[in-house]
This record gives structure tokens, C-alpha cells and sequence, in this order.
């Protein structure tokens, strides 16, 4: 047995839930990881300061760990209308924080801020090929209520427009009080 493999310790970290600072944008990009999107949190970030998106952070010891952003208002009725009903997207955690109940704990406080604020229905896009995502927002009472072919695109960092194709699901729920 050798220095290195002798021993474990276990770690209990504060996580707290708020809104994005104007400081937590370089660090949404995740040392790089999500660099492509840094016009992208610049873009949402000024919509949040305006009252039509929320960025909503588990925070660590001062860093976005985990994310999901709230659009309140939309040219898509069905998916956000500014009274009743809002998407959710975005949602990510830091894979070393995963399976720890952050993404959950994200949506839910989404959720309870939404119902503070009058939405009674919340919608949120489950792309295809991640049927993880899809059973997590079922576990929380989401269900699916139309397709999408989830093309869009964004210009990256270098001010290159990227194209993205990801079909998805749509779901929905009905938002109650806690």
C-alpha cells in the first residue's frame, strides 16, 4: 500500500441558488468548455437585466456550477407568452456535480420563482438523443405536448455563426403552489 491509496475523505460543499451576476459570465464558460456560448450568456444576461430572462445558478464557493435560464417572454406563444407560461433551457451541471439532485434542485427553484411570478405553466425542450433528460423532467411531472426540429443557431466566440440541428421533444407542466 503506497501514501497515495491509503485514505478517503468525503466532501460536503454549500450550494446555493441565485441569479447571474455580470462577474459569473466568463466563468458559465467552464474554463473553455462552453466558450462557443459566450455571446450567447452576454446576449442573455442584458435580456435578464431587462426583465424578459432569468439566469438561475447553483453556486459553489462563487462559481456557476450548474445552470438552467428562464425565458419569460417569446415570439413562440406556446412556449413562453410573458404572463403564464415561460421556458426553461439550458440546463446543465458540471459533470463532477451530477447526480447529486442540482439539476432538480435548479428546476424546482425555477419553478417556485415562476409561480411567485404569476406563470402557471412551464415549458422545457428534451432533445431526442438524451432520453436521460427526458425521464428526469417526467420524474417532475413534465410531459411532452409537440416535436420540434430544433434548428437554431448562435455565433460563437470568434463571431462565427453556428448552425445546430437537435430534434426534441416539448414538454410541459402545470405549475401548483409549494
Amino acid at each position: 500500500m503506497t501514501a497515495l491509496n491509503r485514505g478517503q475523505i468525503t466532501l460536503e460543499l454549500p450550494v446555493t441558488f441565485r441569479l447571474a451576476t455580470k462577474a459569473d459570465l466568463p466563468k458559465l464558460e467552464w474554463y473553455g468548455q462552453y466558450a462557443h456560448f459566450r455571446r450567447m450568456f452576454r446576449r442573455t444576461f442584458v435580456e435578464q437585466t431587462r426583465g424578459h430572462r432569468w439566469m438561475l445558478l447553483a453556486d459553489c464557493n462563487d462559481y456557476p456550477i450548474g445552470q438552467v435560464f428562464v425565458q419569460l417572454r417569446s415570439g413562440e406563444q406556446h412556449l413562453a407568452d410573458g404572463a403564464r407560461r415561460a421556458y426553461l433551457y439550458a440546463l446543465r451541471v458540471m459533470d463532477m456535480f451530477r447526480g447529486n439532485g442540482i439539476g432538480t434542485h435548479l428546476l424546482n427553484e425555477a419553478e417556485t420563482m415562476l409561480w411567485a411570478g404569476q406563470f402557471r405553466w412551464v415549458t422545457i425542450a428534451a432533445a431526442k438523443d438524451n432520453p436521460g433528460a427526458r425521464r428526469l423532467y417526467e420524474r417532475l411531472g413534465y410531459r411532452v405536448f409537440a416535436e420540434d426540429p430544433g434548428d437554431w443557431s448562435y455565433v460563437d466566440q470568434r463571431g462565427v455563426a453556428q448552425q445546430v440541428h437537435e430534434p426534441c421533444w416539448i414538454m410541459e407542466k402545470r405549475l401548483s403552489s409549494r
